[in-house]
């Protein structure tokens, strides 16, 4: 059976709510049902049959050719199975995903794996602000799973994350690990502004120093370099990078103490 497929028939007119559109709840769905599913978000009340074209069966596996920025809340607490966008994805991407994969091959709105508690994000493009963090009133963030961007993302990238990793591979924007509780963010590539700022534990994971650190960040040599080791052999094992990340001998920052925080900024150390 060929996955069950979305072909978009043009351009959305307006933003779409695509968190019904998961394999978990379209199971044994016939198809004249689910081309009743509202998924637009103004009075229009534009339907699946109004915007895609559906082929194939095999709802395990769901398909959305042609992306959007319009495209919200794809895979939103996904659970199990695969959802892939060939193209652009909007906001929230992936949030309270508990399990399953979700593959985008182009870029990603604000709030990609806002929450997630498990499963594996991979983005080919570039991912906006908030990645994995809380939207405006959530106490935490990102809670487990692996989350990964081949492009750039935004500002506020791990934001309150408590579990999990983040993998961003070509560079962070400001406030790189904001606020986080525990897990991992991984970025290569450069890192904006004040990263770990007000971080209480966790691990942000670096390829060069940071050059823009709050001074409450305190250098502490070098760090626990088994664990530098076993963090090294898991982002290549996992496919994350090509090759270690911190090396045999890198550098620690710890903070952020102006909350009395034990977090930890590792990076690989070239002087």
């Amino acid at each position: 059976m060929s996955a069950l497929t979305f072909s978009l028939l043009s351009a959305p007119p307006e933003r779409l709510d695509l968190s019904p559109l998961t394999p978990e709840k379209l199971g044994g769905m016939p198809v004249r049902d689910i081309e009743k599913i509202r998924l637009g978000q103004s009075k229009r009340a534009l339907s699946v049959g109004d915007l895609f074209r559906i082929s194939g069966s095999e709802v395990a596996s769901i398909v959305f050719e042609g992306g959007s920025r319009r495209f919200d809340g794809v895979g939103s607490g996904l659970t199990e199975g695969e959802i892939r966008v060939v193209g652009d994805a909007g906001a929230q991407a992936g949030r309270n995903m508990k399990g399953g994969r979700l593959v985008i091959d182009g870029d990603a709105g604000p709030h990609a794996g806002s929450c997630m508690q498990g499963g594996r994000i991979e983005i080919a493009g570039n991912a906006d602000d908030h990645l994995g963090g809380p939207l405006a009133g959530e106490l935490a963030g990102m809670s487990g799973g692996v989350l990964i961007v081949n492009g750039s993302a935004g500002n506020f990238a791990a934001d309150r994350m408590r579990r999990g990793v983040i993998a961003v591979l070509k560079g962070c924007g400001d406030h790189a690990g904001a606020r986080m509780i525990a897990g991992t963010l991984v970025a290569t590539g450069g890192v904006g502004a004040m990263p770990g700022y007000l971080m209480r534990r966790g691990s942000i994971l670096l390829d060069r120093r940071p050059e823009k650190l709050s001074p409450s960040f305190v250098e502490c040599g070098a760090p626990d370099i088994a664990f530098a080791a076993v963090i090294d052999r898991y982002l290549v094992a996992e496919g994350i990078l090509k090759r270690p990340l911190l090396g045999k001998s890198p550098s620690k920052f710890g903070g952020d103490n102006a909350v009395f925080g034990t977090g930890e900024i590792l990076f690989r150390d070239e002087t």
